[in-house]
């Protein structure tokens, strides 16, 4: 029993050395030159050409170097070389390094290289060790096969390749510049994570504003929570976008703004997909368009509502799809289809077009609306142009031609001009009884309408005019409509069926799952977290 005490003590005791051992940087044979120096009381071990060390599985290289055994500190010098594991490799100037805590100070031309995946470039450079995390400070620069990121300070995790980048942020490749103030960014899969207010400037000029989201730059695409696409002409943004550089498609979902830079034209809805090629966006599910001006915006809604961008500014246009609804203060249309060409600012309604305004009904086959400074000017309506207005719950005021051209003045309905095949129902009241006293029929070629608070005035028939009055006991039902009648009012919108389709002011958003669960550390006693959780509201 006694002698296996003393056996076991003798094992502890060669383990308890082992392990101390093990501990303590070693210097490898093959050392041109070691002498020794004690000062204070300390041991130093000056060494000097081919000096290579070992410590805990990772090999130092160096020119010299100053062992402090008693401390297990080394001071190396001139092309200090690093080998940790079979992946990272650092190179420096000056090294200096603890092997209590493992951590390494490098200094002046510092390169780390992780296989063939990335090298970070810095003058100032912390590697520890335990956690397998660089810290670079007073700039550093990160480099892989596609993209170039430059920062004043930031961190790698050599473990899971996540890079976080602080202050000054700047990241280029052959497509795109970026800045911000903090990125997340993996080397090995090329994802980007944005964190912070992000701004990106492709080669083509347009720039993207983003606060949340990710970018593949392997594949070229982003998916972001917040975020703003800009391009020549507009700014787009959603709850959630969708960015393909390859196929040059950016679709944007869940409360969808897009804003014109060169007129007050804002468009929302809960879709949009725009191509970046054709210059074509389409906005749908629920989409609105609101054309400001100071005095009364015009709101247009339809199943589908579609931008078409250009560098000729006659080639823009916006375009409106199946059930077209148009509300203004003086104006309230249905159409099939609508198109509006930004240049001349002219709306051309197509599909059974009907307008409204004020007491009248308007309709044709097309109807051309002029708008100057945003407000009514002038209206064409071609072929089978009819006007019409109620005169009781019986009986309608009728004027119809191939061809109308009505004159708008301030905001109401001033004049219409008919231009061939004229014909028109007018109903006859006494001044004071309002009483019906007859309905004249009137056919000519062109007829000239006056208008004054919205309701006609005075009526001139040109060019050969045949009439005939018929009082009110021999009047027919046949009589009493033209050709081609159909009171439309109880179809006419009102402005809240369109607002009905406005997007939600503040929604709710998902965390970034992506980005809350990094492997990475950033959390220092004297330095902030630099990946905080994002906000969940939009602004």
């Amino acid at each position: 029993m006694r002698l296996l005490i003393i056996f076991l003590f003798f094992l502890f005791v060669v383990g308890i050395q082992e392990a101390s051992a093990q501990k303590k940087i070693k210097l490898e044979p093959g050392a041109n030159k070691a002498t020794g120096l004690r000062k204070n009381g300390v041991n130093y071990m000056i060494v000097t050409g081919n000096v290579k060390f070992t410590h805990k599985g990772t090999i130092f290289y160096c020119d010299s170097a100053v062992l402090v055994k008693k401390t297990n500190y080394l001071d190396a010098f001139g092309h200090v070389k690093i080998i940790d594991g079979d992946s990272i490799t650092l190179t420096a100037k000056t090294l200096h390094y603890n092997g209590n805590t493992k951590i390494a100070q490098l200094r002046n031309n510092v390169v780390l290289t992780k296989l063939d995946q990335m090298q970070l470039f810095t003058d100032y450079l912390d590697y520890d060790r335990n956690t397998n995390i660089a810290t670079y400070f007073n700039k550093g620069k990160v480099v892989d096969s596609t993209n170039v990121l430059t920062s004043e300070k930031g961190y790698f995790n050599t473990n899971s390749s996540f890079s976080s980048f602080k202050t000054n942020v700047v990241g280029t490749n052959k497509e795109k510049t970026l800045r911000s103030d903090t990125l997340v960014y993996n080397t090995r899969t090329g994802i980007v994570y944005f964190v912070a207010p992000t701004e990106i400037t492709d080669v083509d000029g347009n720039i993207f504003n983003y606060t949340e989201g990710i970018y593949e730059t392997k594949i070229k695409s982003s998916n972001l929570y917040k975020g703003i696409a800009e391009t020549e002409s507009y700014y787009l943004k959603g709850n959630k976008m969708n960015l393909d550089d390859i196929r040059g498609v950016y679709t944007a979902t869940g409360n969808v703004y897009m804003l014109s830079k060169d007129e007050n034209i804002v468009i929302t809805g809960q879709k949009a997909i725009m191509n970046k090629l054709t210059q074509v966006t389409k906005i749908f599910d629920r989409p609105l368009l609101k054309m400001i001006d100071e005095k009364d915006t015009l709101y247009m809604t339809a199943d589908t509502l579609v931008s078409i961008d250009s560098e000729n500014n006659a080639e823009k246009r916006l375009l409106a799809y199946s059930n077209v609804k148009i509300f203004k203060k003086d104006l309230i249309g249905l159409s099939d289809s609508i198109s509006y060409f930004q240049a001349d600012s002219i709306m051309t309604l197509y599909g059974d077009p009907v307008l409204w305004s004020g007491e009248n009904q308007m309709s044709g086959d097309t109807i051309d609306i002029f708008l100057l400074k945003k407000g009514l000017d002038k209206m064409v309506l071609y072929p089978k142009a009819f006007v019409a207005s109620s005169d009781s719950a019986e009986y309608y005021n009728q004027i119809k031609g191939r061809e109308m051209v009505a004159w708008f003045k301030n905001e109401g309905l001033e004049k219409v001009n008919v231009y061939g095949n004229g014909e028109s129902i007018f109903f006859m009241r006494d001044e004071k009884t309002k009483n019906l006293v007859g309905m004249n029929n009137i056919i000519c070629s062109d007829i000239v309408l006056r208008f004054e608070d919205r309701k006609l005035t005075d009526a001139s028939f040109l060019v050969k005019p045949e009439g005939k009055f018929i009082p009110p006991q021999e009047l027919k039902t046949s009589d009493i409509k033209l050709n081609g009648f159909i009171w439309r009012g109880s179809e006419k919108p009102q402005k809240i069926d369109l607002l009905e389709n406005e997007i939600d002011q503040e929604v709710e958003v998902e965390y970034q799952e992506s980005i809350l669960n990094i492997p990475i550390n950033l959390e220092k006693k004297r330095k902030k977290n630099l990946l905080k959780k994002p906000s969940k509201k939009v602004d």
